[in-house]
């Protein structure tokens, strides 16, 4: 049985709150969202690796640019902060089989180095990033916190690595922790130019340049997506709220759609049909993910998903904006 804590703030309660990695897709957007509130104050640490300055062009933000892995640059920032949302990572699979040490350096020591600092700082608020990816290719569905996990890249791992770190700095120390698994987040400022991107992106990239879009499998494997600013919506809501767990929570609404029907809604979008080629499926690749959504669903009642199809027209428009 999880064990849940949620503080009740004023409205108008000044906070400052930072955010590791907050120039990237899902920071940026949560970084729009706490900046509207009335008496925050938010302070971005990012190494700009992946996210970029144009991410956060218009917010009213402090942008530092450094490593989690920097000890004493970052016992200085979350010194000053009433809560952390941390989302500094390497977030992909490919690069985690390449290069399985340094993303474990990135994600798991600088979870902990995160930890350590809010600890320091005498109790900060920690909001931790975690992944769907942590149960791996199980036949399962949906997905819930009380299932076991089963990793299937160093990716995987390292955010299995680092949830573990939050609840366990939370059960040993009193740290207040909140560790989020996502799933399958999608919307504008992502970008499709990596190694191993993420589906939408890289379907919607090639699209709208009138490339060939290309399907790794058979397009029967299936996501539960989640639109950006709805997952910045919760973060945000959690920080404020300063809600606590000590178990890890699902990030997802438990609408699971496959690529060739997510495809297909990009047609719709697009108003016009796709070329599509289909390679061999890749290593480390998800067969299904959806999420049962309960916890979530009690913790954040009233906040819900944008629908798939309404979530890429607005990305659809960002990129061509672009």
């Amino acid at each position: 049985m999880s064990r849940v804590t949620t503080a009740s703030f004023p409205a108008d309660r000044p906070l400052a709150v930072l955010v590791t990695g907050g120039a990237g897709f899902i920071g940026s957007s949560l970084c729009r969202q706490l900046s509207a509130r009335p008496a925050t104050r938010v302070v971005v640490l990012d190494d700009f690796s992946t996210g970029t300055r144009e991410n956060l062009d218009g917010v009213d933000v402090t942008v530092v640019e450094g490593s989690v892995l920097d000890r004493e640059l970052l016992g200085g920032l979350v010194a000053e902060a009433d809560a952390v949302v941390h989302l500094a990572a390497i977030a992909s699979v490919q690069d985690s089989l390449d290069r399985p040490r340094e993303v474990h350096d990135v994600n798991v020591t600088g979870t902990v180095n995160v930890l350590e600092a809010a600890r320091a700082g005498g109790g900060v608020h920690t909001v931790v990033a975690s992944s769907s990816s942590v149960y791996g290719s199980s036949d399962a569905l949906p997905k819930h916190e009380g299932m076991r996990p089963r990793t299937e890249s160093p990716y995987g791992a390292t955010k299995l690595a680092a949830e573990t770190y939050a609840l366990t700095w939370q059960r040993s120390y009193g740290l207040p922790v909140l560790a989020f698994r996502f799933f399958n987040v999608f919307g504008p400022r992502q970008h499709g130019g990596t190694a191993y991107p993420a589906v939408v992106p890289a379907f919607l990239e090639r699209a709208v340049a009138g490339q060939p879009v290309i399907v790794y499998g058979t397009g029967e494997q299936s996501r539960d997506f989640t639109y950006v600013e709805s997952v910045g919506a919760i973060i945000a809501d959690a920080v404020v709220r300063g809600v606590t767990s000590d178990e890890p929570v699902d990030l997802g609404f438990g609408v699971r759609v496959s690529l060739l029907e997510l495809l297909a809604v990009m047609e719709e979008v697009l108003g016009h049909p796709l070329d599509v080629t289909f390679e061999p499926a890749r290593t480390g690749d998800i067969l299904h993910s959806q999420a049962a959504g309960e916890r979530l669903a009690q913790l954040f009642p009233g906040i819900e998903d944008l629908p798939l199809r309404e979530g890429l027209r607005s990305t659809v428009d960002w990129m061509r904006s672009r």
